[in-house]
């Protein structure tokens, strides 16, 4: 445009070579804000808030763009008292078909113990104690194949001592979760503790490095310790590549120790040690885990999490719509259009699909309810995130399969077609 000042006609260059840059964007919005264009102003929020939908300081552009006076016929006001009346008296049904997926307990409120088991955290509380959680597998969606896999390699042992005392099963045991991210590893190992009826300890990287030389190694002790006296109890390491990261690449002496220290924790000093306390353990990336963790008596066992099938999408997308006003969504196609898409994805999904819904009733002044088209339209405008993750992890399969460790992700990739 030829009235354009030399600085928006930067900014509009800048942001079309960089199109996924939210805050360039946002800054563009702003000064084209600034210049009376409303309408562009919202145009270029809207496509801030495909990329970005929970940024609040996009929200605020969004809001102030559209209550601005524009240069053309002024809108009607937004009524928001008659848009409540007009959503309350919706009586229409809020999927096409199909029953109603299972509850999510994802909600559910947990006490927190501490590790003396009182309950009240104190000045002295280091490591805080999930107390037993309601979760159960019967709450995760679909994945019939993971939990069947659960229940034979890691819980059936744990749920019947005289059969564990004949055979000499000892109660502890060790699992990796592996797999693309957001497709509910940290869910899944809640449900375990859940079905064993056991205390539950979630630990990441943060948890435990420190500036000070001695204080990662300690906190990894103190961590299993509390552990111990809250048994049974699952401990979770999350993102075990950061914890637990291959010592030969690991330059920083510190992240070494801690490696050490696990293994230390992970064997305890005697057999008895860590009776009933149970390791889990989930990575993105587990040929970057270093091998020691991983030999047998350690985390010996491993489970791939795939991106969820088709009966967990839809219980997945249940759960993100049970609260938006939805009317006659086709649950059914969006579940076909969203193979390979995870669980967060599928969470991104319901979120643009609500942000079409909510910028058309802002313009308008008339609330309209989602539908299928809405979704259908945010299914095709987002890549599975999976993608990336099984060009790498195909690689792996390949020409790192040392020892069949990777036989079911060769199996899967097999089955999809992608080795």
């Amino acid at each position: 445009m030829s009235d354009e000042s030399p600085l928006i006609r930067s900014l509009r260059a800048a942001v079309a070579a960089a199109p996924e840059d939210v805050p360039l964007r946002l800054h563009f919005a702003e000064l084209l804000l600034a210049e009376g264009r409303h309408d562009e102003a919202v145009a270029q929020a809207a496509v801030a808030l495909q990329h970005a939908p929970g940024d609040e300081a996009v929200r605020d552009l969004m809001v102030r763009a559209m209550q601005l006076p524009t240069a053309g016929p002024r809108p009607p006001a937004f009524d928001w008292a008659a848009a409540e009346q007009e959503v309350a008296g919706v009586v229409g049904p809020r999927f096409a078909a199909g029953p109603t997926g299972p509850a999510d307990a994802g909600d559910a409120t947990e006490a927190r113990l501490t590790v003396d088991g009182s309950g009240d955290p104190g000045e002295a509380a280091a490591w805080d104690v999930d107390a037993p959680g309601d979760v159960r597998l019967a709450d995760v969606g679909g994945m019939q194949q993971v939990k069947d896999r659960l229940e034979a390699a890691f819980l059936a042992p744990m749920r019947n001592p005289g059969l564990r005392k004949l055979y000499g099963k000892s109660l502890r045991g060790g699992l990796l979760l592996y797999g693309p991210p957001g497709c509910g590893k940290t869910f899944i190992a809640r449900a375990v503790a859940g079905e064993l009826g056991a205390r539950f300890m979630s630990v990441s990287l943060s948890d435990i490095l420190d500036m000070y030389i001695g204080t990662s190694e300690k906190n990894v002790h103190d961590i299993f310790e509390a552990a111990r006296r809250q048994a049974p109890c699952v401990v979770f390491l999350d993102e075990l590549d950061a914890l637990g990261a291959k010592r030969s690449r690991t330059h920083h002496s510190g992240l070494r120790n801690v490696v050490n220290q696990l293994l230390t924790e992970l064997d305890g000093i005697d057999a008895a040690q860590n009776e009933g306390v149970f390791v889990l353990a989930a990575t993105n990336v587990p040929w970057d885990v270093d091998l020691a963790l991983r030999r047998p008596g350690r985390l010996d066992r491993t489970l791939l999490v795939l991106p969820p099938d088709a009966p967990a999408r839809e219980s997945i997308l249940r759960y993100h719509l049970r609260e938006r006003p939805i009317e006659s969504v086709d649950l059914a196609r969006i579940v076909k259009l969203t193979e390979d898409f995870s669980g967060a994805d599928l969470a991104h999904v319901c979120e643009s699909a609500a942000e079409y819904a909510l910028l058309d009733s802002a313009r308008s002044g008339t609330v309209r309810m989602i539908g299928t088209k809405d979704l259908l339209n945010a299914a095709k405008q987002i890549k599975p995130s999976s993608e990336s993750w099984f060009a790498a992890a195909r690689n792996v399969a390949m020409f790192a399969n040392d020892g069949g460790m990777y036989d079911d992700l060769v199996a899967y990739l097999k089955k999809k077609r992608k080795l």
